[in-house]
């Protein structure tokens, strides 16, 4: 991060529950899913460019520069708002590619936001979700930063106000294909639409987890195991299992007893994501 002016975090998300109501014409599918904000994520660092080049001075193994969610978005951005400006971006990678946590898609709002302040350009949190909706499903979501009940695609967002427990995830060594998931004729995609309010009494489920288990058995043994403690859920599409507890003392006991082959951490669930708390920080200053 040696250069940059500003530094932020691009958090990680669950997926509480993840209900698949049938497939679009477009071949998307209808969706209803609650996210929450964990306080664990990557963190981005950026510093102005004079010249309009953007740079992303981090290199993702398997990830080629230009197709970078960050640069993407930096450059959708640039495009969009006609700014001249560039940015050298640095990227400290600690959550998992194809985890279902949120990974690419927290970066590329970090970089919105990020670079909506660096460039001084004023766009509005609306502005900047209709954006980032370009580059990913999820990306609205973290540019909003708020623990939300998602429809449609996963981009009509109604925020809602949950418990903050603290959350073991456990992270199988496994990249688990979206596209994949999606497209299995075994999926079920025909739940029946729930109401946020029955939801939040505790229904819900993840649509996707049977097709995922089946899959990658190192996600199916990772819920069996964690299932001895807690009741153990898949985020997304996975590969990420997460269970929930009231503490953090209880969450670290668990973790503790989970063999060294699983990496797992533990993070408190959050309604307003570490990101606007620290964007809200800095407004202050």
């Amino acid at each position: 991060m040696q250069g940059a002016t500003l530094v932020l975090p691009a958090p990680a998300k669950l997926n509480l529950m993840l209900h698949i109501l049938g497939r679009r014409p477009d071949g998307y599918h209808e969706l209803q899913t609650l996210f929450q904000f964990l306080d664990h994520g990557d963190e981005l660092g950026f510093a102005l460019r004079p010249d309009g080049e953007i740079h992303l001075r981090t290199e993702v193994p398997g990830v080629p520069h230009d197709s970078n969610l960050i640069v993407r978005a930096a450059r959708k951005l640039q495009a969009e708002s006609g700014c001249q400006l560039g940015a050298d971006i640095w990227l400290d990678k600690r959550l998992p590619m194809g985890g279902g946590i949120g990974g690419g898609s927290s970066d590329a709002a970090t970089t919105l936001l990020g670079l909506d302040q660096l460039w001084n350009l004023g766009w509005s949190e609306d502005r900047l979700a209709a954006l980032g909706l370009g580059l990913g499903a999820d990306v609205p979501v973290f540019v909003r930063g708020r623990a939300a009940f998602a429809e449609g695609i996963g981009e009509l967002l109604t925020p809602v106000e949950l418990p903050e427990p603290w959350f073991l995830v456990a992270v199988p060594q496994v990249f688990v294909s979206t596209a994949e998931v999606f497209s299995d004729p075994e999926l079920t995609r025909n739940t029946q639409p729930i109401k946020v309010r029955s939801l939040l009494e505790g229904g819900g489920r993840n649509d996707c987890q049977p097709v995922v288990e089946k899959r990658y058995p190192d996600v199916r043994n990772a819920l069996i195991l964690l299932n001895n403690f807690t009741s153990a859920r898949l985020t997304g599409t996975g590969a990420c299992v997460f269970g929930s507890f009231p503490n953090k003392g209880d969450a670290d006991k668990v973790r503790r007893q989970l063999p060294a082959t699983l990496p797992s951490f533990v993070a408190q669930g959050r309604n307003i994501s570490m990101l606007h708390r620290k964007l809200n920080e800095l407004a202050k200053k």
